[in-house]
């Protein structure tokens, strides 16, 4: 990729002053089930190259999926030059060290095939028969992406990493009565329990069999960890800079002061080993840190690109992430809560949610949402009854006041790295 790129470069300084290649290049291995038999499976590879040029404070983009159309994005990436508006806060990233970053790439997905990657989906399917339930959908996926970029500032930098997950969603029947749950988990290495995840997914649906109504009003509840995930989006897009700079977020002009419960920490780090979101830099090049977000609830900073960094007079925290087809935009890597106290989930009395729908209607500014709890369950001194039909509403920023973490392990979904949550005073309508 060395040698593609510098031609790209080359192609590309020939008319402006500064230019950024970006090359993405991916291999993906995939096979999908519906109900209880093997879809179809597929390998696939796909090189991508983004090219960003800088002339007179304006930047143009274009990007390509066949690199033999090089020339051309080149030349359409400067083009687009004419259709921007100068801003003094573009730049490209200039070079560093990177930190060495363990865990994101398992050579065993040198030697995945189809077969294999059905074998696991075979897997779930079979646990799901044996516990059963019937299985509607699921697969199973594994990817190899590795990453080059280059620019005029000299930087010259790669990643390798890999991907595997599995997912499955199977319904379970009793007496005429019908639930449906889901289950999956992602990894860097070839450690994906096939077994697990049919396993948890259909103890959850025979678990959810018989619900009864439940009573309207304010209680506690514990998200499980694709709950706390879905309502985390919200909490977490807030602290991005590119937000808080446009008005968009809640947490602007509040640097010192309490924003969640003392006993939390919270911060975005590029460098986890085995982080889902994990790279020894970004997608301008810039190294991958750990940022401190919240040191005891009190709010300590943002996350920053290139462009925010340069517009908030601070240094990017390695947070302008991209693919190949878009320019880089300020997100979260891991999202990681960290707490000084757990709750017992023995000792816990209110509402369990599995699960959530509709967390993307959330107000990205208020943070009010209002969303249905799947596969919820009333606990009441060790005893889960299962719920027919619950909203649960609330604001994500007044419940991370009041939010304690359970004493489950911890788990990665997303983004997010965090045990289920304990959160006081949602509102429960049945």
């Amino acid at each position: 990729m060395f040698g593609f790129a510098e031609k790209a470069l080359r192609l590309s300084l020939r008319s402006v002053e500064m230019a950024e290649v970006y090359i993405e290049r991916e291999h993906t291995v995939e096979v999908q089930v519906q109900r209880d038999l093997i879809d179809f499976g597929k390998i696939e590879s796909m090189t991508g190259i983004g090219i960003r040029v800088l002339k007179g404070g304006r930047m143009g983009f274009a990007y390509t999926s066949d690199p033999s159309n090089l020339q051309r994005a080149v030349k359409t990436a400067t083009e687009n030059l004419r259709l921007a508006d100068p801003d003094e806060n573009f730049g490209f990233s200039e070079p560093a060290s990177y930190p060495t970053v363990k865990g994101i790439f398992d050579t065993s997905f040198m030697e995945l095939d189809v077969e294999e990657s059905a074998s696991i989906a075979e897997v779930m399917v079979d646990k799901t028969l044996d516990e059963g339930c019937r299985p509607t959908s699921g697969g199973f996926s594994a990817s190899m992406v590795e990453t080059f970029i280059m620019n005029s500032e000299g930087v010259e930098a790669s990643s390798k990493s890999t991907g595997f997950s599995a997912y499955i969603s199977v319904n379970a029947e009793k007496n005429g009565s019908r639930t449906t749950a889901y289950e999956s988990d992602s990894s860097c290495s070839m450690d994906i329990d096939p077994e697990w995840i049919a396993g948890r997914a259909c103890r959850i649906a025979r678990d959810s069999l018989g619900g009864e109504n439940v009573e309207s009003g304010r209680m506690s509840a514990v998200l499980d960890y694709h709950a706390a995930a879905g309502l985390l989006g919200t909490f977490a897009a807030a602290f991005s800079a590119d937000n808080v700079q446009r008005g968009r977020s809640i947490l602007a002009d509040r640097i010192g002061t309490e924003i969640t419960s003392p006993d939390l920490s919270i911060y975005d780090d590029g460098t986890l080993r085995g982080g889902l979101g994990s790279s020894p830099f970004d997608g301008e090049g810039t190294p991958s840190q750990r940022t401190l977000l919240v040191a005891d609830g009190v709010l300590e900073g943002y996350i920053h690109s290139i462009y925010t960094a340069s517009k908030g007079s601070c240094e990017s925290t390695g947070n302008g992430l991209r693919s190949y087809s878009d320019i880089p935009l300020v997100s979260t890597t891991n999202f990681v809560l960290e707490f000084g106290d757990e709750v017992s989930v023995d000792d816990f009395s209110g509402i369990y949610v599995t699960d959530v729908l509709g967390a993307h209607t959330a107000n990205p500014i208020s943070g009010d949402f209002s969303v249905e709890a799947n596969n919820a369950f009333l606990v009441e001194g060790g005893e889960f009854t299962p719920v027919k039909k619950a909203m649960l509403s609330g604001n994500i920023f007044d419940l991370m006041k009041n939010v304690s973490s359970t004493d489950l392990e911890r788990r990665q979904i997303g983004d997010f790295v965090t045990a289920p949550l304990l959160v006081e005073g949602i509102q429960v309508t049945g």
